[in-house]
């Protein structure tokens, strides 16, 4: 079909090279400058260390020092960044890429301005794009986990992006009989919904180290982690009317909540919170490993809190998100406020 070339060999970026390469694509996996023994163990033998899976034998490896070469001839480039890699990507790769050639990227996140807004990261870059930049973008959300998608399980996940045509043409170059894709023009709703996810995530598993902390009462403990994930999804609800996008975009924020609690390090950080450790500890425990998480939901506690001083929105309609901060933010202990969630209205369902 074409040439892709994805920059960064993360879990995600890694794993939709199956899909890409199956489609007959010449599929190009750029390291960045983090991925180095990465990059080096799939020369070897195509064996991902991290993903814990074998790519496929005829894919081409390249470090952050060979990416011009990579970007040679590319019809189309993925952003496989963290969070933690968006202002890297903004002012090295943008500049690097050939004119005319488009971006989707899997990286998932929000930034929080002084005034409250939260901004996803497509229109981040698009309002500080490198001067003589311009870059088509789009991007990539919905429940997938690397993983599962690694091993063929059907996934259905949405490409977005302000040319639908153009969003047709790149979803041809991934879509299989296992990897579903719709396609949307809203950017703001797909790419908030996914990123709220991984705070709310971290707030559901509360209810996970909650019941661990209890030990083997014989109670399954399921109808707390419901309310959590209930609550989580009644916040994002509201969220998506505030940043400014549709609302119906609510179903992959809950499809990705839900896959995200099942299992990776949004859930891990509040199971250990609900466990009763320490931010302190839990960063220790998990110390090598990027906690996207606790940066979505540090900077939605934050956008909130500057939105209702403005007087646009109340606190007390984020109780969990709230709750959630205390802990990050502020030493509390796991104290679940179910009295707080008793806020829905008929006004509020309208």
């Amino acid at each position: 079909m074409g040439i892709v070339t994805l920059v960064g060999a993360g879990q995600m970026a890694s794993a939709l090279t199956f899909p890409l390469f199956e489609n007959g694509n010449e599929v190009r996996l750029v390291g960045t400058p983090l991925d180095g023994d990465v990059i080096a163990r799939l020369r070897q033998d195509n064996y991902h260390i991290n993903l814990d899976r074998t790519l496929h034998e005829g894919i081409k490896y390249y470090t952050i020092d060979q990416v011009d070469e990579a970007l040679d001839g590319a019809e189309l480039v993925v952003c496989g960044v963290s969070s933690f890699g968006v202002d890297w990507f903004l002012n090295e790769m943008f500049k690097r890429i050939p004119k005319g050639v488009p971006v989707i990227s899997v990286t998932k996140g929000m930034i929080d301005l002084p005034d409250g807004t939260l901004q996803v990261f497509p229109e981040y870059w698009k309002e500080h794009m490198p001067e003589g930049v311009d870059v088509e973008l789009f991007a990539i959300g919905g429940p997938c986990t690397a993983r599962d998608l690694s091993d063929h399980d059907h996934s259905f996940v949405a490409y977005c992006g302000k040319d639908l045509e153009k969003l047709e043409w790149i979803r041809s170059h991934f879509e299989t009989d296992y990897y579903h894709i719709a396609l949307t023009d809203d950017v703001v709703g797909l790419e908030a919904a996914v990123a709220l996810k991984n705070g709310y995530a971290l707030g559901t598993a509360m209810a996970i180290g909650l019941k661990n902390k209890m030990g083997d009462d014989g109670i399954a403990h399921v109808n707390s982690k419901s309310a959590l994930f209930q609550q989580s999804v009644w916040e994002m609800y509201q969220l998506l009317d505030i940043v400014g996008g549709n609302q119906k975009m609510i179903m992959y924020a809950a499809g990705d909540l839900d896959v995200t609690v099942a299992g990776g390090r949004s859930r891990k950080v509040g199971q250990y919170l609900g466990e009763g450790y320490s931010m302190p500890e839990i960063k220790e425990k998990l110390k090598g490993q990027t906690l996207e998480a606790v940066v979505i939901a540090t900077r939605t506690a934050r956008a909130v809190k500057a939105m209702a001083k403005a007087g646009k929105v109340k606190e007390s309609d984020f109780p969990l998100l709230m709750h959630v901060d205390q802990c990050l933010n502020h030493g509390a202990k796991v104290d679940i406020p179910w009295k707080d969630f008793q806020t829905i209205t008929k006004d509020a369902l309208k």
